[in-house]
């Protein structure tokens, strides 16, 4: 499975068997996670075989079931933050679904309290990724159409069409896809809406709309 079609093939699951990630599924997982660390910056972290994030009421409300292990989006403070960590951790996400794992974003269904990543002074957890072996392959939702997120020429080219499907494919809060993507030549622009976590939003589309349009057919704006 390629990235393409685990961005096709992926989605969210709340609920996990107790086979554990192991063996190299696990090595690969990390290798990947170390390498999106020093590209970025960041010090996102893989917890595994630790329940106690996800045993609490929030957890229950948010009908998770079984998740032992999970992935904390942390990083340095600042403007930018939020987009990379939506950026990064969906390039995570999608090579977990190529290693045969599933996935599911989490905000607020979660106990921060009982969580057991570490942060350094200056560093936040945005949020974390829910991952393992999913007891189903979870389902599909229903999104908005191209025309509701892209401001372009009446005929755009093939590749920023094919960015723009990719893009509305990507996990986004309360499936709200508050974004827009814009074309001027082959410069993109991509915008957040207003509300929660639209910024993390906005980093998970522009990783879709990268894969979906290729990196070599333009810039961002």
């Amino acid at each position: 499975m390629d990235l393409l079609q685990a961005m096709r093939e992926r989605h969210s699951v709340r609920t996990y068997t107790p086979q554990p990630i192991e063996g190299e599924v696990l090595q690969n997982l990390k290798q990947y996670i170390d390498q999106c660390n020093r590209e970025s910056g960041l010090n996102i972290q893989l917890i595994l075989n630790e329940p106690q994030a996800f045993s609490g009421r929030m957890a229950h409300y948010g009908k998770f079931s079984g998740v032992r292990n999970y992935i904390a989006l942390v990083g340095n403070k600042g403007a930018n933050l939020d987009e990379k960590l939506g950026y990064y951790g969906e390039k995570i996400v999608l090579m977990a679904q190529t290693l045969g794992l599933n996935t599911c974003w989490v905000a607020l269904t979660y106990s921060k309290s009982k969580a057991a990543y570490t942060l350094d002074k200056n560093e936040k957890c945005v949020l974390v990724i829910a991952i393992g072996y999913g007891a189903t392959a979870g389902t599909a939702h229903r999104g908005k159409t191209a025309e509701q997120v892209m401001h372009t020429a009446e005929n755009p080219p093939q590749w920023f069409q094919n960015g723009i499907n990719a893009a509305l494919l990507a996990p986004t809060a309360m499936n709200q896809q508050k974004f827009t993507f814009s074309l001027d030549g082959k410069k993109v622009t991509a915008k957040a809406g207003t509300g929660f976590y639209t910024k993390v939003d906005l980093g998970i589309a522009k990783a879709h709309f990268e894969l979906g349009a290729g990196k070599e057919n333009f810039t961002w704006g």
